[in-house]
């Protein structure tokens, strides 16, 4: 596994532990809530794991992008359809994904290497 891969991965572990350990009854529900609507329902999980990263890619949230784009990985997305989606999210977010794009191309790099 790559280093920007292995990082990633690791901080957000991490600090996912460290927040859920607070025992917030708030943030626990939101996390869990976050994780069934990217189940399967009527829309399958590929297609709501490449609607999420579009949204993060115009919200210009990295971690965002980087979350979405493993678990794209992981639910067998080819490399035509995610620059498919970085076409969608740069109509949508115009030039300022642009930044985003090329981070979000670099870590997709990463994932198809392994």
């Amino acid at each position: 596994m790559s280093e920007l891969i292995k990082d990633f991965n690791d901080y957000r572990t991490r600090m996912n532990e460290v927040i859920l350990a607070k025992d917030n009854l708030v943030l626990k529900r939101f996390w869990s809530l976050d994780n069934q609507a990217y189940a399967d329902g009527a829309l399958p999980s590929k297609t709501k794991e490449l609607l999420g990263l579009i949204a993060s890619m115009v919200l210009r949230c990295d971690d965002c992008i980087k979350y979405h784009l493993g678990k794209s990985y992981e639910e067998g997305v080819s490399t035509e359809e995610m620059y498919e989606v970085f076409a969608i999210a740069n109509l949508v977010g115009g030039s300022i994904v642009i930044p985003h794009t090329r981070r979000a191309a670099e870590y997709w790099e990463e994932l198809i290497k392994q």
